[in-house]
């Protein structure tokens, strides 16, 4: 039933790229509500899919990659869900569906989805240290979407090629402003993820911390060079889209050395 669940909530996400390629493609795009609601909607559904899993487990659904990239996914749909109208990014949704598409999309096809055949006692700082680092990889993401935004306007702005959507984009300012807020928020939360990491009652794998350092010391270079104005706006967005690529990619490291130790 849980996966069940999980299929209706990746048909939402894809109801939102669907409309959206089709409204390109008839190059009449308006970013209505219907993105908005389909994405709540998936939103519901994934959260319904994780309180099950998490019932039916006794503790945070975190448990494999499976579970990881199911987790990830809801933070990237929650943190849209709170930003988006926050700062008038409704065009965000049109960016955003896809990512959780491709999230859940691959989770469900990929073996990915094993189950421990002992059922493992919650351990709450663990899971703590866990679902806050992944809720700051939700906020990462966003950052990445606003930083492909951002450079679509940049590049349509400079070429002169105007297309419909780039009349519904928010003004560069709005979006680097957004960028900024979105990279802050995810390095204060991954920083109390790494740092409530070492109070978890037991020693973390040493390729875990250094994989989390590595992440946590490229977002810090990012917003230090910012803060100095080492870094312009364009490249910042640049780097956002760098920067949550190769987080995604040493978040493979963290689950598999993760999983090699059982959890308490």
């Amino acid at each position: 039933m849980d996966r069940d669940l999980l299929i209706i909530s990746t048909i939402c996400f894809l109801a939102a790229v669907v409309r959206t390629g089709i409204a390109l493609r008839a190059c009449v795009f308006r970013p209505g509500r219907f993105n908005f609601l389909a994405i709540g909607l998936g939103f519901i559904f994934q959260t319904a899919f994780l309180s099950i899993r998490g019932h039916a487990l006794g503790r945070c659904p975190l448990t494999n990659l499976f579970e990881v990239f199911i987790f990830l996914a809801w933070s990237v749909a929650l943190i849209y869900m709170l930003v988006g109208p926050t700062y008038r990014l409704s065009l965000m949704g049109a960016f955003t569906a896809p990512l959780v598409v491709l999230l859940q999309g691959f989770a469900l096809i990929a073996p990915i989805d094993v189950r421990h055949s002992v059922k493992m006692p919650a351990n709450p700082a663990l899971e703590f240290h866990a679902s806050v680092s992944l809720v700051a990889y939700g906020a990462f993401a966003l950052a990445c979407i606003a930083g492909v935004m951002y450079l679509l306007q940049e590049r349509q702005l400079k070429t002169h090629h105007l297309h419909s959507i780039f009349y519904h984009l928010p003004p560069l300012t709005d979006l680097f402003a957004a960028i900024t807020r979105l990279l802050w928020w995810g390095f204060i939360l991954y920083t109390i993820g790494i740092v409530s990491g070492f109070f978890t009652g037991r020693p973390l794998p040493r390729v875990q911390v250094v994989a989390a350092v590595g992440v946590w010391l490229l977002y810090a270079a990012i917003l230090q060079g910012r803060y100095f104005r080492r870094i312009g706006p364009k490249r910042v967005a640049a780097l956002c889209i760098i920067g949550f690529s190769a987080a995604l990619t040493l978040l493979w490291g963290i689950t598999f050395s993760a999983q090699t130790h059982s959890l308490p």
